[in-house]
């Protein structure tokens, strides 16, 4: 199965973004996370967009962007699934 795994390398928040629903993740400096599709996809692909201070993920089945995935998990480096908003720093918009 196909995974994504960011990293935060950065000094400040990081905003992972998950489309098509716009579910949001904050990444701490040093955090690294990973996006993981719903089990009953065989091929999933990753389009990934970054803008100042944005990850924003697309997953879709083979590559079809007509065919895109809206199942899947986010999970930290233990491996223990987030929530969506998950670290969101106060004051702080994702755009």
């Amino acid at each position: 199965m196909n995974r994504l795994t960011v990293q935060n390398g950065g000094e400040d928040f990081l905003c992972l973004f998950i489309e098509p629903y716009c579910d949001v993740f904050w990444l701490q400096p040093g955090d690294e996370f990973t996006v993981v599709p719903a089990d009953e996809v065989s091929d999933a692909q990753f389009t990934v967009d970054v803008v100042k201070h944005r990850l924003v993920v697309w997953i879709f089945e083979g590559g079809d962007p007509a065919k895109v995935i809206v199942d899947y998990t986010v999970t930290d480096s233990h491996g223990t699934e987030l929530p969506e908003g998950y670290q969101w720093p106060a004051g702080r918009s994702p755009y």
